[in-house]
Order: structure tokens, then C-alpha cells, then sequence
């Protein structure tokens, strides 16, 4: 390097010549190459050997409206796309649902085992930097197109595919189990209300059949209870009217006794025999009155008595009385009352079970396994990135050059400064 020496004692200008000092720079082009060369390669080690970091993501749309159909036709549980879309975002954005992941898969994050620190608060940081879901607002035009994002920003070390893809399985297999547990519990108790409504039924039924024989019984107790005062009451009449007979038969008996009457005649031919038997006139008796009793004979008078008082009972003297038995009879067995009670199904007869029955029928023929249930499309799985997002080697190199550059040349200014100090006279200061 040539150094010009200025004449001693002449005065240098305060002001840098750009001229001057672009020519510095010129002649100390290889101290600013050689900067720049040494960050750079500065850089291509860092990036050489500092580790990848790479970022993959899965894609989640609602699913098709038959993957549902099934679950919503059940009347029990409906479900449409949007909402189960919108459960699984909730399931792969739960910090519960990661961690439960992380406890049931330790081999995935093996790598993030580091001395002094215990594997779940590795995943603490790993899942506050590394998870990250991504959904359309509300307020977006693609509001109307929904989807799920769930993107993974992972160190080499990691199965970051294994991880993404198995997570998402995972949280779709838990809303899964979910729903299932949750339609065995809405069957569980719609088939404990149906029941309820069957027994409230079959209680119904049971009083209304006790009522019903009740008022059966006690008409039929009435009727026989008036049938037996009815026939005690006409036993007693006919006892009476047997009485009297006999009182009458009694007297006519006496009365034709005294008048020498022993077999059955009439006054006409009483009178013929008093006028002799000569007598050739014949009578016509014609009388709105009836014959006396005793004109019967005291003989035929005195057998109708004997065979009233051997009498014993007076019932096959009035036909009323064997009508009387008859029903009585009837009333004895109620068949209606014997059926009632017979009834072995007593289910058939139950009013507007049939539609409750046929209901749980239906419930109990539900399928509540939705291990197969299609939740979600899944419109993209994670794949293996060909690049890693971090370390940008390219930016990174780049941006070392230039920092070398720009370290060549203040290297290079400074000493042109120092130099230009060294060969020449400070300037004098202004007058006060």
C-alpha cells in the first residue's frame, strides 16, 4: 500500500474527500473481501451444523352429509357437518387431549427428554411453540367454507408426520367415544322414561281392572242380596197362604162335619136329595157367587189338610221362586270377573302402549358404535416436508456476506481516518 506524505506543516481539510475515501477503499478491497468471506462462511457453519426445524400441517373439512345421515335419522342424537367439525376443532385445541396424546404415545416425544427436566414440561414448551390450529373467523368471507388447520413446527429429532397425522386420529377417535357415550346416555334414559311411561300404564290398567271386578262383585252381591230377600219374602207369603188354607180347610171341615157332607156336592143336588129321589124336576143353577169350601166334602177337605201339613217347603208352589234360584245361580260365578282375572298378557290390553313399545324396540336396536363414524374429511394429511423452515440458509448466508461487507467497510474507514491523522496537521480552530 502506497502512503502519500503531505508537505510538514500544511494544514489537512476537516472535510473527508468521498473521492479520497472510496479510493481507500479500493486499495483495501481484499481486507473487505476477506470480511465478508469470513462471515459468510461463519454463516454456512452455523446453518451447517444448527438444527432443522421443519413444519408440517393437516387440512380438516366438514364431512360428506351420508357420513352423518345414519346418526342424524336416529331421532336420538343429530349432528350436522358444520357442528362435528367444530367439536373435533375443539378436541385437537384442548391442552387436556395433547397431553392425554402425549401419556399414551412417550415414544413419539422420546427426543424431548432433556437432563433435569421432566418429559411433561418438555411438552409444555413443545405444545405452547410447536401447535399451532388455524380456522376461518367469523368475520371472513371463507366463513362460509369452514375448515381446520392444524399445522406442527418440529425439531429433526422428532417423527413431526407420526406425531400430526396420530393426533388428529386421535382427537377424532375421543369425539368419537364421545358422541357414543353420549347417545347410550340419551337412549339410556329416553328407554328409562319410556318404561316409566309403560309401568305408569300397566298401573293404570291395574286399577282400572280392580275397580272394574269391584264394581262387578258388588253388583253382583247386590243382586244376590236382593234375589235372597225377594225369595225369603215369598217363602214367607207362601207360608202364610198355606196357613190360612189350612185354617180355612179347618172350619169347612167342621162346617161339613155338622152338616153330614163327606164327599163333594152342590146345593142343587143337596136339595134334590132333601125332596126325595121321585122328583123328576130338573134345576139350573145359575150364581155369581162361588161355592163354599165345605161343599167339598169333610172327606176330601180333611186329605187336603193332612197333605198341607206334611208340607215341608212350599217352593215348587210358585214358579218365581225356581226363577229366583236361577239367577242366583247365575250370580254365583261372574265369568266376566273369572276372565279379568285369568289374563295372562296383560299387556295387550294396555291403551296407547303399543306406540311406547314399538319405541323401545327402535332404541334398543340402535347402533351406539361409532368407532366408524365420519366425523370429518380429512382433506390433507401431514406430510414429510422436503425442506426445513428454519435455519433459511440462504438468508442466512446472505445476510452474513453483507454484515461482512459492511464490517470490511468500517474496518477500511477507520483506518483511512487513523491514516489521514498520522500524515497530516489538525486544522486550526475558528477565531472566537
Amino acid at each position: 500500500m502506497t502512503i502519500h506524505q503531505y508537505p510538514k506543516g500544511r494544514k489537512v481539510d476537516a472535510e473527508i474527500d468521498l473521492f479520497e475515501l472510496i479510493h481507500s477503499f479500493w486499495r483495501q478491497k481484499k481486507l473487505i473481501a476477506a470480511t465478508a468471506v469470513i462471515t459468510g462462511l461463519v454463516a454456512i457453519g452455523y446453518v451447517s451444523f444448527a438444527q432443522k426445524i421443519y413444519q408440517t400441517s393437516s387440512l380438516l373439512r366438514p364431512a360428506a352429509i351420508n357420513e352423518l345421515d345414519a346418526l342424524n335419522r336416529s331421532e336420538v342424537y343429530t349432528l350436522p357437518a358444520a357442528e362435528a367439525l367444530g367439536k373435533v376443532g375443539l378436541a385437537l385445541d384442548s391442552y387436556e387431549n395433547r397431553l392425554n396424546f402425549f401419556r399414551d404415545h412417550p415414544e413419539l416425544f422420546k427426543p424431548l427428554e432433556q437432563p433435569g427436566r421432566s418429559l411433561e414440561q418438555s411438552f409444555e414448551m413443545f405444545n405452547r411453540d410447536a401447535i399451532t390450529l388455524v380456522q376461518p373467523a367469523a368475520n371472513k368471507g371463507d366463513s362460509t367454507n369452514p375448515y381446520i388447520r392444524l399445522e406442527l413446527t418440529y425439531p429433526s429429532t422428532l417423527d413431526g408426520v407420526a406425531i400430526l397425522n396420530g393426533f388428529v386420529d386421535y382427537a377424532i377417535n375421543n369425539q368419537r367415544e364421545q358422541i357414543s357415550a353420549d347417545l347410550k346416555v340419551i337412549i339410556s334414559n329416553r328407554l328409562r322414561e319410556l318404561d316409566t311411561q309403560i309401568n305408569a300404564a300397566r298401573s293404570s290398567y291395574h286399577s282400572e281392572k280392580e275397580g272394574k271386578i269391584a264394581t262387578l262383585v258388588e253388583a253382583d252381591t247386590l243382586q244376590k242380596a236382593r234375589l235372597e230377600d225377594e225369595l225369603k219374602a215369598l217363602r214367607l207369603q207362601l207360608k202364610m197362604e198355606r196357613e190360612s188354607r189350612i185354617q180355612q180347610l179347618n172350619e169347612a171341615i167342621s162346617i161339613a162335619k155338622s152338616l153330614g157332607i163327606t164327599r163333594p156336592t152342590t146345593p142343587a143336588a143337596m136339595a134334590d136329595a132333601a125332596q126325595g129321589a121321585s122328583s123328576r124336576v130338573v134345576r139350573t143353577e145359575i150364581t155369581s157367587q162361588s161355592t163354599p169350601l165345605y161343599f167339598m166334602g169333610s172327606q176330601a177337605l180333611e186329605a187336603e189338610r193332612a197333605a198341607l201339613l206334611k208340607r215341608t217347603t212350599d217352593d215348587f208352589t210358585d214358579n218365581r221362586i225356581s226363577q229366583i234360584h236361577k239367577k242366583m245361580q247365575l250370580l254365583e260365578v261372574n265369568r266376566q270377573v273369572e276372565m279379568l282375572g285369568k289374563r295372562s298378557n296383560e299387556d295387550v290390553f294396555l291403551k296407547d302402549i303399543e306406540p311406547l313399545r314399538a319405541e323401545v324396540v327402535r332404541l334398543g336396536r340402535l347402533n351406539t358404535d361409532m368407532s366408524h363414524l365420519g366425523l370429518v374429511s380429512i382433506d390433507r394429511k401431514a406430510q414429510a416436508p422436503t425442506e426445513p423452515v428454519k435455519p433459511k440458509k440462504a438468508l442466512i448466508v446472505g445476510l452474513a456476506v453483507v454484515l461482512g461487507l459492511l464490517l470490511g467497510l468500517t474496518i477500511a474507514t477507520v483506518r483511512f481516518l487513523i491514516q489521514r491523522r498520522q500524515q497530516g496537521v489538525k486544522p486550526a480552530l475558528p477565531p472566537t
